[in-house]
């Protein structure tokens, strides 16, 4: 318990003292953000703020989750493990994408960075290679970072994949998560308030599975029963995820409307890369639908707008994703902003609460 409050502690004040730090730099440097001309106008007022602030929050991941081990080395914390390196790892490697996107779109002065070939394949390797190294490294109790089994709160048994199978399934869920969560980023702090949220139901849920794992655990030395989790490093997941909570937080002080500064695809990529990937470690593939039912409903809508007005000319909604919908129909940007995060929040508790009558369930 320690250990994930040193990496809260940690990542929020490295992201919430970086972040004004970074907006002076950029600003100097001219590292504006440019703005849809097809976007609501109101927008166009926010043409030259600083964009890249992802870099205060892959920063603060790091200083988060790396300063709980090295505090951990004095209280007698657990160490670094393969299911944390592995989620950094990815979304770092996102971040990296996204970094490219960014600095593209600030040099040539345009709303458009890499080609969707370019991100796309950025972000193929980055999920093939997590794909591949998160059914390697088994620990003493044979469990792997990730199981081929599609899951749910736990592995459904009925639905198990081949090595090659779940790695391109891999590419999906990271590819749906990291795109989800940049379209999602449209308004000030929408994308980082929801994600904290989403990151703070993650500490709760991996921290569950800490206390009830079947090995490796604080009951450990009991007797396996019906109900334990077999996850890999459950409680390095969860300094994963309030460091990266943590980072959200931080960055939001500087974000929230109007926003001093943007995350751009740096920081939204990253942030989808982790959810991905805890969702993956986690064996909660499908329950992170519902944790994250923000950022699905966000890619949701424009597909359908794609799809639709491909077919029939029209189109379903003002403009997607389905946020500008809203604005352009004459609701302030905070309105929105504020009920998207309401809607997180309910998410957020359905999630929790389906995650835990599961054990309930099974555990009796």
């Amino acid at each position: 318990m320690t250990q994930i409050l040193f990496a809260g502690g940690i990542s929020l004040a490295v992201s919430i003292l970086l972040t004004p730090i970074l907006i002076r730099l950029f600003s100097r440097q001219g590292f504006g953000q440019e703005i849809r001309v097809e976007g609501p106008q109101s927008h166009q007022t926010k043409r030259g703020t600083p964009s890249m602030g992802g870099v205060a929050i892959i920063a603060a991941l790091w200083a988060g989750y790396f300063g709980a081990h090295l505090l951990g080395v004095f209280t007698d914390g657990a160490g670094v493990s393969a299911s944390g390196l592995l989620v950094l790892g990815l979304a770092t490697a996102l971040g990296a994408v996204g970094f490219l996107d960014d600095m593209i779109k600030i040099r040539k002065h345009r709303n458009l960075g890499l080609n969707k070939t370019a991100k796309s394949i950025g972000q193929f390797v980055a999920a093939i290679l997590f794909g591949v190294l998160v059914l390697q490294f088994r620990n003493d109790a044979g469990y792997t970072p990730a199981s081929t089994h599609l899951s749910y709160v736990r592995d459904i048994d009925a639905i198990s994949m081949w090595p090659a199978v779940f790695v391109i399934f891999c590419w999906l869920v990271v590819a749906a998560w990291s795109n989800a969560v940049n379209f999602t980023d449209g308004l000030d702090g929408l994308a980082a308030g929801s994600m904290a949220m989403v990151l703070g139901s993650y500490v709760l849920v991996t921290f569950w599975q800490y206390r009830n794992a079947c090995t490796g655990g604080p009951k450990a030395t009991q007797e396996i029963t019906p109900g334990c989790y077999v996850v890999r490093d459950p409680l390095d997941l969860a300094l994963i995820a309030v460091a990266g909570g943590g980072a959200c937080l931080g960055f939001l002080w500087w974000n929230a409307a109007p926003a001093k500064i943007f995350m751009g695809d740096t920081g939204s990529l990253a942030l989808g890369g982790m959810l991905a990937g805890l969702s993956i470690t986690t064996r909660t593939e499908l329950l992170a639908v519902v944790i994250g039912a923000l950022f699905v409903a966000e890619i949701v809508s424009v597909v359908i707008q794609i799809a639709f007005f491909r077919t029939t000319g029209r189109r379903v909604f003002r403009m997607a994703p389905f946020h500008h919908h809203f604005e352009l129909g004459g609701w302030a940007e905070t309105t929105v902003i504020i009920r998207f995060w309401l809607l997180t929040a309910i998410a957020c508790a359905l999630g929790l609460s389906l995650f835990y009558s599961e054990f309930l369930t099974i555990g009796g």
